[in-house]
């Protein structure tokens, strides 16, 4: 029998490097654009993510397959995603307080764009090196893949214990790991490419062909309301910090430890995340995919009413700790039973494209519209200059305000979808797929 650990301890170290990268910036960066004139702008620098998703990583998913091993492909795509970055963190550097929203944004648009199709082929080189190995990818990846959000935890406590929260350096930090991503891809085993004849169908390749489903009314609905949950995803990432360190403006929270380690108190969101995952498969058999994914939708309530209730003292800091608990629920349960729902209700010829437009329909068009809606209510609310020009106070309200606006939002997706989306059966058989 072979001996698999090593193959194993590569792939767990590829798989924390893969989203250390991420974790070094995504839930602290809007408090360093905050804090250097670009809180109007937070919300284009979350969203572009979606956008570039809609494109970039079915695009290199076709150079992969037909030309480029998919190791290689991912490494070059490392190798210029951490160049970017390492420039905009750099041009941060240079600028000062006199940064620039054109020059930082096109540099980590770049660096995004590049970056964005690295977590498909991360999945993909795995799979080709378990498969390779003889063993279970349904069985033995989901204990690798534990290690990505490992690797993003352990990335943003280093931000935060490294007091670079509203610094241009944690841009540095991701480009520099994700150099060190480009090198160690090249020492994974090779990936197959497809020879094969004829050109390359773009709209079948984008899964625009899954768009036949929408005929179907339980798919429509069940894709609207995808894209409607998709715009709770990035709020939280994108405002959550900027929300809590806004507190070191009034002297009763200002030394608070939520002011003072707020990626470290965010993480708290990750770590439940995780831990969900092993309660999917007896909710799932106990209450049936609908009730699992109105779970999901309740959840997205407290977990933005939560956050307008807490302040970082005692005893407000535990409702932010429960906002944080809740957050594993509502992105876990929804994900995981949505992506089981299109693999039950679509024929085997369209699951992979039907896959492909649920995540188009969530983590791209639901997540942009999102979070620049997100980014115009606390522009109004929050940053106007009439409510800056009030005081730390009057810029609390109007985060309480934007955050309970977010929870009126998910409440009316969830008592919607209650209402209207098709009863599904309860299955005690059901299978989960990670």
């Amino acid at each position: 029998m072979k001996n698999n650990k090593g193959l194993q301890f590569r792939l767990i170290v590829f798989n924390f490097l893969e989203f250390a990268v991420w974790g070094a910036y995504l839930i602290s960066m809007g408090t360093y654009l905050f804090k250097h004139g670009m809180a109007h702008q937070i919300g284009w620098f979350y969203s572009i993510q979606g956008i570039v998703s809609l494109f970039m990583p079915a695009l290199m998913g076709i150079v992969a397959d037909r030309w480029i091993q998919a190791q290689k492909l991912q490494s070059i795509c490392h190798f210029l995603a951490g160049a970017f970055m390492i420039a905009a963190g750099w041009y941060g550097l240079q600028s000062g307080a006199n940064v620039q929203f054109g020059t930082l944004f096109t540099l980590y648009t770049l660096s995004v764009a590049f970056f964005m199709p690295t977590i498909a082929l991360t999945n993909s080189v795995a799979f080709n090196a378990l498969v390779k190995e003889g063993m279970d990818t349904v069985k033995d990846f989901p204990p690798i893949r534990v290690f990505g959000t490992v690797g993003f935890i352990a990335a943003e406590w280093s931000v935060d214990l490294l007091g670079i929260q509203a610094s241009p350096l944690q841009f540095i930090m991701s480009g520099g790991l994700s150099l060190l991503m480009a090198g160690y891809s090249l020492t994974l085993p090779a990936c197959e490419v497809k020879k094969v004849e004829g050109d390359v169908d773009l709209v079948e390749a984008l899964g625009l062909k899954a768009f036949a489903l929408f005929k179907q009314k339980k798919m429509a609905l069940f894709f609207i309301f995808s894209m409607l949950l998709g715009m709770c995803l990035q709020v939280t990432n994108s405002y959550a910090n900027p929300y809590i360190t806004s507190f070191g403006e009034i002297e009763e929270f200002a030394n608070t430890f939520g002011v003072q380690h707020a990626n470290i108190l965010i993480s708290i969101s990750q770590i439940c995340e995780a831990l969900c995952i092993l309660a999917i498969p007896f909710f799932l058999k106990r209450f049936g995919i609908k009730n699992v994914m109105l779970m999901a939708m309740f959840a997205w309530v407290f977990r933005f009413g939560f956050f307008g209730a807490g302040d970082p003292g005692m005893p407000g800091v535990i409702l932010f700790v429960l906002s944080c608990v809740v957050y594993g629920f509502a992105f876990d349960f929804f994900n995981i039973s949505g992506a089981l729902y299109v693999d039950q209700e679509t024929e085997p010829a369209q699951r992979s494209s039907a896959q492909g437009l649920f995540m188009m329909m969530t983590n791209g068009l639901g997540a942009t519209i999102g979070t620049l809606s997100a980014q115009a209510i606390v522009n109004r609310l929050v940053n106007a200059q009439e409510v800056v020009a009030q005081g730390p106070m009057a810029i609390w309200d109007g985060w309480k305000e934007s955050w309970y606006i977010f929870a009126g939002f998910a409440l009316v997706v969830a008592v919607s979808f209650w209402i209207f989306f098709p009863k599904t059966p309860v299955n005690p058989n059901v299978e989960v797929k990670h």
